[in-house]
């Protein structure tokens, strides 16, 4: 016997519009990731590599604007959009585990226990690559937030720091350049990992949502679309 459904808003469009500008700029931001990455093997000029590299942090910027809109809305957002609907941590969250992994039909208004353990994971590992993003943009290409404040650190002439350019020795103290390499060093490190987790989680983020929506079928991605999921209908 079918299930009678009825149509319930669940997403607002604050939420679509993260959302799908989250998906397009991290597609953008892996592109250019990878061709950084595999520069040598491009056979990239220096000239090449700072101008993904610039492409890579402007497109950045957009990621971090959206992302911050996000952690905005979990405290000021609709609802359904609060962190205390959306983050695992709520009182009897382990029970609601339990729970779903013995009820598998269940279908859930918001995001099912093991969907509220993955959104922590991406907000988590998207944090992580917008910090460590912002100081490597500031000590490599040297754009704000921080460029500003390692270009004045490496200058051997203060009042000449427009002379400062990317992969220049121009204008540069090899003491406080070298300093600057080793304190942006960690953050590479946590951004470059940062990078392939971040894939892989996307990936399982994918393999989720197919499951999920195969186990409660209530049209899951196109709520992403249209903000209405198909609920089992509540009984008068």
């Amino acid at each position: 016997m079918t299930m009678k459904r009825e149509q319930v808003f669940v997403y607002s469009r604050s939420i679509r519009l993260f959302h799908w500008l989250n998906v397009i700029v991290i597609m953008l931001l892996i592109a250019l990731g990878l061709m950084i990455l595999n520069s040598k093997l491009l056979g990239l000029s220096s000239d090449g590599k700072v101008l993904l590299k610039t492409l890579h942090v402007c497109v950045g910027y957009v990621f971090a604007l959206n992302l911050i809109f996000r952690l905005l809305l979990g405290f000021i957002g609709q609802p359904d959009a609060r962190w205390r609907r959306v983050l695992p941590f709520t009182q009897g969250f382990v029970q609601q585990l339990i729970e779903f992994k013995q009820q598998k039909n269940k279908a859930y208004k918001g995001h099912n226990p093991a969907g509220k353990l993955m959104v922590f994971a991406l907000l988590v590992m998207m944090t992580v690559q917008l910090l460590s993003g912002l100081v490597i943009a500031g000590t490599d290409i040297y754009y704000p937030p921080f460029g500003q404040y390692f270009i004045e650190r490496i200058a051997i002439d203060k009042e000449n720091i427009a002379a400062i350019k990317p992969y220049s020795k121009v204008n540069v103290d090899a003491e406080a350049y070298q300093a600057m390499r080793q304190l942006r060093q960690p953050f590479i490190t946590a951004h470059v990992y940062g990078f392939y987790s971040l894939i892989l989680l996307i990936f399982l983020h994918i393999v989720g949502v197919i499951v999920a929506e195969r186990r409660e079928k209530t049209a899951l991605v196109s709520a992403m679309i249209n903000g209405y999921k198909y609920l089992p209908k509540k009984k008068p």
